[in-house]
């Protein structure tokens, strides 16, 4: 799977390398701090957000300019921001191979630094200079903030099952809609990307979940109760449950397919539908 995925990112490597560039720019801090700061920023990495913002604009003939590699390096900082406050909760020591910043610094200076990031970002849409983009942008550090909260306060409580959806699409899909969606503005582009980037979102996270649940299960015991646990009915997983969560993945990849069917067939295209494709589990 790592090989077909990096074939996909290889479609549209320089874009990311230039977004990857952009993101280190005016994240100036003290040492120590900006050395570690900087090597988490640069560790290997998916950029899925960006991956598949630009292969979408790509594939409906937008050009990928200036102001789409400074917003979608925004998307990638807000998206670190939300992994290093993730790290502090959950009092994690490793992330991409590198020390976690609550590892090496402490829990305070780890949240002031994905504060520092969040307002880096704020700051690089800001130079775009798009009042509804600056909105958009707002509205999904709010909404993503939500589903963190409702998610703290309904642990070792399951779920509905719509419920779980709509927890999915406010912590992840929220932001590969923004990402695509803000891209698309910038781009003064009429296609609508919304509906595609939250079934993409969500299967993303469906999908998570799944392997989350196959290896270490620390959602179940950090008391987070996800699609599986909620089609067994308790967290003793049941072989039904995980073909059911597999029902539920697919359903959403197959409705982000139907969302391709009105772009003319192209490379990037076929790349979208290949990454879809890749979040089948195996």
């Amino acid at each position: 799977m790592q090989k077909k995925y990096l074939k996909i990112l290889n479609i549209v490597q320089e874009e990311i390398e230039y977004v990857l560039k952009q993101m280190s720019q005016g994240v100036e801090v003290q040492e120590p701090l900006k050395s570690k700061l900087f090597a988490l920023l640069n560790a290997p990495s998916k950029h899925i957000r960006p991956l598949v913002s630009i292969l979408y604009l790509k594939a409906i003939g937008e050009n990928i300019d200036e102001k789409q590699i400074l917003y979608q390096s925004a998307i990638e900082l807000v998206h670190n921001a939300s992994l290093i406050h993730d790290d502090v909760i959950d009092e994690s020591p490793i992330r991409r191979n590198e020390q976690t910043l609550n590892n090496a610094f402490g829990n305070k200076l780890a949240v002031i630094s994905g504060d520092f990031l969040l307002s880096a970002a704020l700051d690089k849409v800001i130079k775009i200079g798009e009042i509804n983009l600056i909105k958009m942008f707002s509205d999904t550090l709010e909404i993503m903030s939500t589903g963190e909260i409702v998610q703290h306060f309904n642990r070792f409580k399951i779920p509905s099952i719509d419920e779980y959806i709509n927890k999915s699409a406010q912590k992840t899909a929220k932001l590969f809609e923004t990402a695509l969606c803000g891209s698309l503005l910038i781009a003064k582009s009429n296609r609508k990307g919304l509906e595609f980037a939250r079934n993409f979102g969500i299967a993303f996270q469906i999908r998570d979940d799944l392997i989350n649940c196959k290896t270490t299960n620390s959602d179940i015991k950090e008391g987070v109760y996800n699609a599986p646990v909620i089609f067994s009915g308790g967290t003793e997983i049941s072989s039904d449950a995980i073909e059911k969560t597999n029902i539920l993945l697919n359903n959403y990849i197959n409705n982000a397919l139907e969302c391709l069917n009105d772009i003319s067939e192209n490379k990037y295209k076929l790349a979208l539908i290949e990454l879809l494709e890749l979040m089948r589990d195996e």
